[in-house]
């Protein structure tokens, strides 16, 4: 009897799931996309309803010759793509090439490679979702005629080799408008007047209480003056608990991950760049060797927008909490979560295909970045069917005169999921509504009087808004509704290497290219670069998936606007010229200042004497340490091979490197720090300098 062909993307995949399916099926790989529009052309034809013009990917073609035949000896094929509007075009692609019939039950989807999830798949194959397909394909068309018709534009205009996109124009706006902002911010000086106090006849209880007002009414210290007359007021006046306020606060766990926040809390926690996230994440979907099991997948498909959970996880979740940690710990009641107003019903949360399958039990198994991911993953999923934390939460108002001065405290009576997992928090972000300080305040009494040990007034200004990081961007392009899951590692790898934004100190900042363009397509194509509109379109997308819109009807919608658009930007824009963007670095040739260039590989220094003098030289990324022969910056840079390592930004005439990324130098010895085995460990022989990474570590455990 012939054997049944399954295709999937990767060769690792198919490794995972023949193990699953036994002799009578053959697993092959497509390697992704097998077709494509043709990169030498728009290939959509705009005349006849933006009819695709579909070729084969240059690479391909031996891989489509191959399925082809196995096809033909194969008794059935089904088409085991990713369950998403991407794997289901690939599939349809497939099905062209194949001469295989899209209405015919070739389509076999799981969200998860294990035995059971595989096995019940196969039992119950579909024809092709042509929603989805529609879905993909005017995606694909309208990043096409957005990238075709704009980009070369912005050649004639600006320079050449540049490139505009549908979603990524909107990102580097985002990062653009962030800067202006901070350009703008106009910092304000206010102060704050703290008072150390203790109780009388326990004077080693020291606590702080903030001021807050005066008679009854909240003041703001905006200057030194206002607060040394607080400070001359409350002076000799003897401090008084006027009243307490005991409060019982529940605090709830994080959902499990959807693909955004399992990308921001890994940028928090771990230091995973998107790219790095995505890549580890889905090694764990497609299936690990597990010493004693073999190939397994880990964790559930990684691109979703949904905290759904399905009830076989949640029963075992829950059997898993009671074993581990008592009945105390398990959630009252099962948290079965619920699917994004723009995700797939069919899609869960990101959780391991087990509980039971832990992360230390496995470590030998994994690399380190895939061990670290596994154990946020599992960590975060277990916690978030735990018991919700219980805190204690005291509020004493303290007078002193007519003044109001405040102290706050908290207590951990039961301490539920934080046992395990606390979630991170990025930069400035405030806690939970009424979250209460840290810290647990000395038993008090109303009425009771109170030594005052200091008052200590303190200077501030306010702050502008932070640059985005990776995790910050991500958020604010979830949030906003622009992209999806799977678009946001390629957004940020683009606006990279085309030179329009660059990171410093792990934040981006856009360049004068990034802000030339910006500013152009702002004015010239509001709508391409508008939140609210990219917004608007990915809801379109949506209506096309759920069967609501005909795609060609969106895309024809778009391209309306947008030719009358470019017509108009044709005849109105001249030509635009990019400050040259100076650096401190010097021509080791001629001794001119090096300014920054973009070529077809991106970013460079070129000497500012060209073309008298045409000394070039890799723009590196500074890191946080300092070289520990020179004292140095230390900066990443490529090998000829393409491998990076991180090297002194003084060579030749100091050639220390690192292949390892450092993050910062040893107070003992001034060497290199690089992250190790979840610490920072020094890289100087005889050394033995360790510091835990405190915040990858879960609460609760030492």
């Amino acid at each position: 009897m012939k054997p049944n062909l399954v295709i999937v993307e990767s060769p690792a995949k198919a490794k995972t799931i023949e193990k699953f399916l036994g002799p009578g099926y053959r697993v092959a790989a497509s390697m992704g996309h097998v077709r494509d529009l043709p990169k030498s052309e728009l290939g959509v034809d705009i005349e006849h309803g933006f009819a695709p013009r579909y070729i084969t990917i240059r690479g391909r073609g031996s891989v489509v010759q191959k399925l082809k035949a196995e096809a033909q000896k194969a008794e059935h094929v089904f088409l085991a793509t990713d369950p998403d509007r991407e794997g289901e075009a690939i599939s349809w692609h497939l099905c062209q090439l194949l001469n295989l019939s899209p209405d015919e039950p070739v389509r076999v989807t799981f969200n998860e490679i294990t035995r059971d999830a595989v096995r019940h798949a196969f039992a119950s194959p579909r024809p092709i979702d042509p929603h989805l397909v529609d879905a993909q394909q005017a995606r694909r068309v309208l990043d096409r005629l957005v990238g075709y018709k704009l980009s070369p534009l912005l050649w004639r205009k600006v320079r050449r080799g540049l490139s505009a996109g549908r979603v990524q124009s909107v990102a580097v706006r985002l990062i653009c408008d962030r800067e202006e902002e901070i350009a703008r911010f106009q910092p304000r000086e206010y102060w704050t007047l703290t008072a150390r106090l203790s109780p009388v006849g326990a004077e080693e209880a020291v606590f702080p209480a903030r001021y807050h007002g005066q008679q009854g009414r909240k003041v703001s210290l905006e200057n030194e003056a206002q607060a040394r007359a607080v400070m001359a007021a409350v002076a000799g006046q003897p401090f008084r608990v006027a009243g307490i306020q005991r409060k019982e606060r529940r605090r709830n766990p994080a959902p499990p991950f959807t693909t955004s926040t399992l990308q921001q809390e890994a940028a928090r926690k771990l230091g995973f760049g998107v790219s790095r996230t995505m890549r580890v994440a889905q090694e764990l979907y497609e299936g690990m060797t597990i010493k004693g099991e073999g190939a397994v997948g880990l964790v559930t498909y990684i691109r979703t927008d949904s905290t759904r959970v399905s009830a076989q996880a949640l029963e075992e979740a829950a059997q898993y909490i009671r074993s581990r940690y008592g009945g105390d710990f398990a959630h009252a009641r099962a948290t079965a979560g619920r699917a994004a107003a723009h995700a797939q019903e069919a899609h869960e949360a990101i959780r391991p295909t087990s509980v039971w399958r832990e992360p230390d039990a496995i470590r030998d198994s994994l690399t380190q970045d895939q061990y670290r991911l596994y154990r946020l993953i599992w960590e975060r999923f277990l916690a978030s069917q735990m018991a919700s934390a219980v805190l204690d939460t005291v509020t004493a108002e303290i007078v002193a005169g007519e003044h109001l001065f405040r102290a706050s405290g908290s207590s951990v009576r039961f301490p539920g999921f934080m046992v395990l997992y606390i979630e991170g928090r990025d930069e400035g972000e405030e806690g939970e509504e009424g979250e209460a300080e840290e810290g647990s305040l000395p038993p008090l009494a109303e009425g009771q009087e109170l030594r005052l040990v200091a008052l200590e007034p303190q200077q501030h200004f306010t702050q502008p808004p932070p640059r985005y990081t990776e995790a910050m961007l991500v958020r604010a392009l979830e949030e906003k509704g622009i992209g999806r899951p799977s678009t946001y590692a390629p957004i940020i790898a683009t606006i990279q290497e085309r030179g329009y934004v660059e990171k410093e100190n792990r934040r981006f900042k856009p360049t004068e290219l990034g802000k030339v363009v910006t500013a152009l397509l702002k004015e010239h194509f509001p709508e391409i670069v508008s939140v609210e509109f990219t917004a608007e379109m990915e809801k379109r997308l949506d209506e096309i998936e759920e069967g609501r819109s005909r795609w060609q009807r969106v895309v024809g919608d778009f391209w309306e606007s947008f030719s009358a658009t470019l017509t108009r930007a044709e005849a109105s824009i001249g030509r635009v010229r990019v400050p040259q963007e100076e650096t401190d670095e010097v021509c080791e040739a001629c001794g001119r200042k090096m300014v920054v260039k973009v070529g077809r590989f991106g970013r460079f220094l070129s000497c500012s004497g060209y073309p008298e003098c045409r000394q070039t030289r890799p723009l590196a990324e500074k890191v946080e340490a300092v070289c520990p022969r020179c004292g140095s910056a230390l900066a990443e840079r490529r090998s000829r091979k393409g491998r990076r390592f991180y090297g002194c930004t003084a060579y030749p005439a100091c050639d220390y490197v690192s292949w390892s990324r450092p993050v910062g130098n040893c107070p003992h010895c001034g060497g290199v720090l690089v992250e190790k085995r979840g610490a920072r460990r020094c890289t100087t022989e005889g050394c033995g300098f360790a510091e835990a990474l405190a915040e990858q570590l879960p609460a609760g455990r030492s």
